[in-house]
């Protein structure tokens, strides 16, 4: 259950940050199940029981997922997908891990509302407040990640142009990709 609410939190921002959103599935994505998500995976943590609440998230990641079906991918799922791919790092963790710092790379931006919703405004320290409840790991070197491959995949990760709110940038990304190897917090002075 806790994985797929972590995996659920990464995909708004992947999904917001599309440079192709229409924009009836940006408003069932997020006033649908945006700030349910955020609301009620908390109390799914202090009681399990709370069906209604796990309902209404499941409800969640299911839309999400029509929703990644509609638009393209921008930064997060490329790191992700890298570092799946081409180190065979788990799939949710690896989400987990790389949302709060491609967060805070692209911040200030339109794109970090949806965790804007449980903070100050901060959209990094909103997420990095959700992540504390359920004490995730926040390191890639937990999951067998190596520092000597941060060069590889920041070059891999720059491989290819895709769309992102904010210009990619290799040296940016290997410092990102540093980062969470090390399980530092996020934030945005990249």
């Amino acid at each position: 259950m806790l994985d797929s609410w972590k995996g659920a939190l990464t995909k708004p921002q992947s999904s917001f940050s599309s440079s192709n959103v229409p924009m009836t599935v940006s408003w069932c994505a997020w006033f649908e199940e945006g700030r349910a998500t955020v609301q009620l995976v908390p109390r799914i943590v202090e009681s399990l029981a709370d069906l209604a609440a796990r309902e209404s998230v499941v409800y969640g990641a299911w839309l999400y997922g029509t929703y990644l079906g509609a638009v393209g991918m921008s930064l997060h799922h490329k790191l992700c997908h890298t570092l799946g791919g081409s180190f065979n790092m788990p799939h949710a963790e690896t989400h987990t891990i790389i949302l709060p710092h491609v967060l805070a790379y692209n911040a200030p931006s339109r794109y970090t509302r949806y965790y804007e919703e449980v903070s100050d405004g901060d959209a990094t320290n909103g997420l990095s407040m959700l992540l504390q409840r359920p004490k995730v790991k926040r390191s890639l070197k937990d999951f067998g990640f190596k520092d000597e491959d941060i060069d590889k995949a920041a070059e891999i990760t720059v491989g290819n142009s895709y769309w992102n709110p904010r210009t990619i940038e290799k040296q940016l990304i290997r410092e990102l990709l540093r980062r969470t190897w090390s399980g530092e917090d996020a934030r945005a002075d990249l």
